[in-house]
């Protein structure tokens, strides 16, 4: 029997049809404070609630391919595929019958951490788009609220085993200012000097500049200056302090 003839005898109508979407979590650093990429509902369900960006998945593209063109109308970046330090992944789809009044929809959320963040610019059916601090955000539509914690507490991961908290920095910067990204992601203060000790401990994360240095406020000696170093990966990892409630 020829493979065609198989599909001939296929009835795609036998299951009831259902939407594939796909839901993004972006996260940047501005003036110091952890924001995320919200847009305001133009439609129902929802009209007028602030939600995370994103859309259907076009017949013709993959969902990742849907969650580059959502975060490039979203963002005005354009073509995100190459921008310098965006890290962009796969969080988990999210299916549970019921997450959206209109009909069965399925969706598959993202997770991306976007330094230097331009403003804003609103896409498709959206009234607005803005970045807004995470600790402001919520209520969102449909299930976004879990989907964003979520993805923030993906995005926290990521900075225990990578180094991507450096492109959150200047080009030249201090361990303060690289302390600082962490404690903002991750929403705790660290102790400093065990912070310095890890940090240069760790093979490649970053490359002194030598001679230079910089005032960072107070009366003590200027603080030495560092760059990105070559390490991709970080071992051993710069683990989170372990928060209330949870296991150490």
């Amino acid at each position: 029997m020829e493979v065609h003839e198989t599909y001939d005898k296929y009835d795609k109508y036998a299951h009831e049809p259902f939407a594939v979407t796909v839901d993004l979590a972006v996260l940047t650093l501005r003036s110091g404070v952890l924001h995320v990429l919200l847009v305001e509902r133009g439609h129902e369900p929802y009209a007028g609630q602030w939600a995370l960006p994103g859309g259907f998945v076009r017949p013709d593209e993959s969902a990742e391919t849907a969650a580059l063109r959502e975060l490039a109308e979203e963002t005005g970046l354009g073509d995100v595929s190459n921008v310098s330090g965006l890290h962009l992944e796969q969080l988990r789809t999210y299916s549970e019958p019921g997450r959206d009044p209109r009909m069965r929809v399925v969706s598959v959320a993202f997770a991306a951490l976007l330094p230097h963040a331009p403003e804003a610019h609103g896409g498709g059916d959206a009234v607005q788009a803005r970045w807004l601090p995470y600790d402001a955000a919520g209520p969102l539509a449909f299930d976004h609220d879990r989907i964003l914690a979520e993805a923030h507490d993906r995005v926290g991961a990521k900075l225990e085993y990578t180094c991507l908290a450096t492109a959150f920095c200047p080009p030249e910067f201090t361990l303060g200012e690289l302390q600082q990204v962490y404690e903002t992601v991750w929403g705790t203060g660290l102790d400093r000097p065990n912070f310095r000790r890890k940090v240069l401990a760790t093979p490649g994360f970053v490359e002194p500049v030598p001679g230079a240095a910089r005032l960072t406020g107070g009366r003590g000696k200027p603080a030495a200056l560092y760059r990105a170093g070559t390490a991709t990966a970080l071992h051993p990892p710069l683990l989170r302090p372990p928060r209330e409630g949870h296991p150490a």
